[in-house]
């Protein structure tokens, strides 16, 4: 069942305003990006909305209600992504390589670029609630089960739409910014540290709780 022209116009409108919103997803494009170019950064934008895919699969089929429930697999998920954000700040400024725009460096392989946009994403518990809490918000109130699940996946696919777009437009936007540093070495020499530090605090902040 494919929802209301109106609902469905709604949701994107919606789509794209929370898509916009910095967070792990857009630094990991971004970065991957500037560091080895716009074909590394179209390879993170998928990895990325792979892991979307997955998120609303889950939702979809409940599983993001089960980690709402769960203390244990909230948990779980949100300090093993924590974790994995950690470690990338951790290997970009011990691995400066990694971000070496001068095309000396051995660059990451894209197999590996994809894989870790998929696991920025899907070890993100609030990724996981934000789907279970923002896609029925989007389903008719007459819909049975199966009308809704159907609803829902149809929502889902034109979030991913709409998500790996953007995400494409900062791939082209990251590689274009890596060649402007390329021609400002001193700017250069301090972006293994920069980004860095923002994957460190982006993983500090999902296991602080909100204030």
């Amino acid at each position: 069942m494919i929802p209301e022209t109106s609902r469905l116009l709604a949701f994107v409108v919606a789509s794209f305003a929370l898509v916009v919103i910095p967070g792990p997803n857009l630094v990991y494009v971004l970065t991957r990006s500037v560091s080895q170019g716009r074909r590394s950064g179209v390879c993170s934008a998928l990895g990325v909305e792979t892991g979307t895919l997955v998120h609303i699969a889950a939702a979809v089929f409940g599983l993001s209600a089960l980690i709402a429930r769960s203390e244990v697999a909230y948990a779980t998920l949100k300090y093993a992504g924590a974790a994995y954000l950690v470690h990338l700040g951790v290997r970009a400024v011990r691995q400066p390589g990694a971000l070496d725009l001068s095309g000396t460096a051995a660059r990451t392989p894209l197999v590996t670029v994809f894989r870790d946009g998929v696991l920025v994403n899907v070890l993100n518990p609030k990724v996981a609630l934000f789907f279970l809490a923002f896609l029925p918000q989007f389903v008719g109130s007459g819909a049975d089960t199966a009308g809704a699940r159907g609803q829902m996946l149809v929502l889902g696919a034109v979030f991913f739409v709409v998500a790996l777009a953007l995400d494409l437009v900062w791939a082209v936007a990251g590689g274009r910014l890596g060649g402007w540093l390329r021609d400002r070495p001193r700017i250069l020499r301090r972006q293994p540290h920069a980004v860095g530090a923002v994957y460190i605090a982006l993983g500090l902040f999902a296991v602080v709780p909100a204030l």
